[in-house]
């Protein structure tokens, strides 16, 4: 090789390595951070300490000192004159444990009686009264447990009463007369509790119903509130002397609030709510009571789950807004005469791509890619828009430090 051409080549070497060693060192002095575009979700949230408002009558007898006996279940819905409850007799052990030994001398009887004929009801019954009693040996739940006694207890009484009616033994018909003798006595002697509303059922009352209405939300402010001394994530404990009925295709929920959301609120506007568990409801706002530079806001939900049944105060997040499209952090926008820029990376050419970007919450922002026919009208020339290439998904873009 000639002096000449060794020389160019060891220029060469140099100039790549000071590009290489400059580029490095801008890396490290000025690093560039990207981000690639994706769809995504941003929406903009409060917590706040929601107390529920519900449509719920209680129903109260005057023989309570016993206790009750649950007919309908927590949660079950009742139609109007359904009976709920019923009051526990003076005499209601005596009488159960009568009708417990009756039981017994029956079932010992019909296992030394071959005459009663094959039946595939008996059989039927006595598989579900076996499946009960094995599922109340894995269930933790009291109110589960409560469901399958009782759900056993009428299968018994249903198996006893169709063994009546087929039976020609006697002794066993004399005894399951006697027994019914003992039910009806059950049924005569306590007091039952009917619904006079529909709704669903529930044993958890806490005093509030009376104070925490529909009809008054006009009343509900933040010293409203905070008079009535609950504490957060209580849940509300079941009563053993009496019950109520919950209107649950509405219930309301009142919290308050300061935000800047909660500010810029109105009647009529429509948010999400979620609770929890994670649970989210659609909600409305119906009310908006001002007190002290405070707004108390009520919502009204289109649904109530079981976790607003279970207690009077809730930690829960009010969803002002969501909004779904090309996501990007609010670090990569720049604005030029009321226009918004992301710059788009591509194999280090870096580009200004202009974008619309009306939805923005603290950290992120929902872009989306003009027209060509908009940014004609904002004074894009013809050879301007033969280069423009739309902002898309997957793009790299470069976020401003």
């Amino acid at each position: 090789m000639k002096k000449g051409g060794k020389i160019i080549a060891i220029l060469a070497v140099i100039a790549v390595l000071i590009y290489v060693i400059s580029a490095v060192y801008l890396l490290i002095m000025h690093p560039t951070d990207t981000y690639v575009v994706k769809q995504g979700d941003i929406s903009e949230e409060d917590e706040a300490t929601a107390y529920m408002i519900r449509d719920e009558q209680v129903v109260r007898g005057e023989d309570y000192a016993n206790g009750i006996y649950a007919i309908a279940l927590e949660g079950q819905r009742v139609a109007v004159g359904e009976s709920i409850f019923r009051y526990y007799s003076d005499s209601e052990k005596e009488i159960k444990n009568q009708i417990s030994g009756l039981n017994y001398k029956i079932q010992e009887l019909l296992e030394q009686d071959n005459s009663l004929p094959p039946s595939a009801d008996i059989k039927s019954i006595e598989k579900q009264i076996e499946e009960k009693i094995h599922n109340i040996n894995n269930l933790t739940n009291y109110q589960e447990i409560i469901e399958n006694k009782k759900n056993i207890d009428n299968l018994i009484t249903k198996k006893i009463n169709f063994i009546g009616d087929v039976t020609e033994n006697q002794e066993i018909k004399a005894l399951i007369k006697e027994r019914n003798s003992y039910e009806q006595q059950l049924k005569n002697g306590s007091e039952y509790q009917k619904a006079k509303i529909s709704g669903i059922v529930s044993y958890r009352v806490d005093g509030l119903e009376e104070k925490l209405l529909p009809t008054n939300l006009s009343e509900i402010t933040e010293k409203y509130l905070n008079s009535l001394d609950i504490r957060t994530g209580k849940i509300i404990s079941t009563s053993n002397e009496c019950g109520k009925v919950i209107d649950n295709f509405k219930c309301y929920i009142a919290g308050t609030m300061n935000s800047k959301n909660a500010k810029q609120a109105e009647v009529g506007d429509s948010v999400q709510i979620r609770i929890s568990n994670n649970e989210e409801c659609n909600a409305k706002i119906v009310q908006i009571n001002e007190e002290r530079g405070k707004r108390t806001i009520i919502f009204e939900l289109n649904q109530m789950p079981e976790t607003l049944v279970n207690h009077r105060k809730l930690a829960v997040d009010i969803i002002w807004w969501d909004e779904s499209g090309l996501k990007v952090p609010k670090q990569a926008l720049t604005q030029e005469n009321g226009i918004y820029y992301v710059t788009r990376n591509k194999m280090g050419i870096q580009t200004k791509i202009p974008v619309k970007a009306e939805t923005q919450n603290d950290k992120f922002a929902i872009i989306e890619a003009y027209e060509k026919e908009e940014l004609k009208e904002l004074g894009w020339t013809s050879d301007m828009l033969k280069n423009y290439k739309a902002i898309a998904n997957y793009d790299e873009i470069v976020i401003n430090k």
